[in-house]
Order: C-alpha cells, then sequence, then structure tokens
C-alpha cells in the first residue's frame, strides 16, 4: 500500500453502490483536515487489499476503512472511526463503538444488504471531478 500517504486513511467502496457514493461525497465535504483518501472496491488498490486482508466480499462489500499505522477496520467499526474524524456532530457517533461489533453489524450488515434495492445503483464506479481527483487512488 505504498500508495497510500503517511498519515492518511483510505475508505474503500462500492463504487457502483449511490448510498456508498453518497456517503463517500459526504466524508468529502466534512473532512475538514484532509484525513482520508478514496478507493473503489473495484479499483487495483481494492483489490489488493481485498487480497492482502483476504476479505470474503459476499459477507463484506460496502465500506472498509485502511490505514498503514491501523490495518484495516470494516463494517460498523470502519463506519464509525470514519465518523470520528469528521467533526462535530458527526465524530459523537464514536460512542457507539461502546455497542458490541454484532450487534452493530447486525444494522450495518441489514442495510448494506437492501443499499442496493433502496437507494440504487450504477451503471459503473463514480468518476471524481478534476478537483477531487488527488483524493482518490487507482
Amino acid at each position: 500500500m505504498n500508495q497510500l500517504p503517511k498519515h492518511k486513511k483510505l475508505i474503500l467502496f462500492d463504487g457502483v453502490c449511490n448510498l456508498c457514493n453518497s456517503t463517500v461525497q459526504y466524508v468529502i465535504k466534512h473532512d475538514k483536515k484532509d484525513v482520508f483518501r478514496f478507493a473503489a472496491l473495484q479499483s487495483d488498490v481494492g483489490k489488493d487489499i481485498i487480497q492482502k486482508y483476504n476479505i470474503d466480499t459476499s459477507k463484506t462489500d460496502s465500506i472498509l476503512l485502511y490505514s498503514n499505522e491501523n490495518g484495516l477496520k470494516i463494517k460498523s467499526t470502519a463506519a464509525l472511526h470514519i465518523a470520528k474524524h469528521l467533526g462535530f456532530p458527526n465524530n459523537m457517533m464514536v460512542v457507539f463503538l461502546i455497542i458490541p461489533a454484532f450487534i452493530r453489524n447486525w444494522v450495518y450488515n441489514y442495510i448494506a444488504k437492501n443499499r442496493y434495492k433502496w437507494y440504487g445503483k450504477r451503471e459503473a464506479c463514480m468518476i471524481p471531478t478534476p478537483e477531487l481527483r488527488a483524493k482518490f487512488l487507482d
């Protein structure tokens, strides 16, 4: 993962999922400290991390959080650790980490399982605007 700049965190997302793309747009808007970089799970970087961590994409296929320092976080844990860096009031969501992961992930999995039905799906991965291109890894 030598593409990821030091002290940055990489959000891997389902590039064809409308909910995931909206989430990425929200994170970009609220990432005032420029903590995050992004890549689609379908990208080469995404495939490398999936392979490195032996992720079963039939069970984990929406948002992953990777950093060189902390490795990989998945599902609700990834989402809450992302929120932690987005400033007030988003950072308050970190209190939900006290809830056991199996409970948080039950809710997360329910939403992830229904995301295409509820929010739709794109034909292809999102293409970032030229201004945002630097935040995306291939």
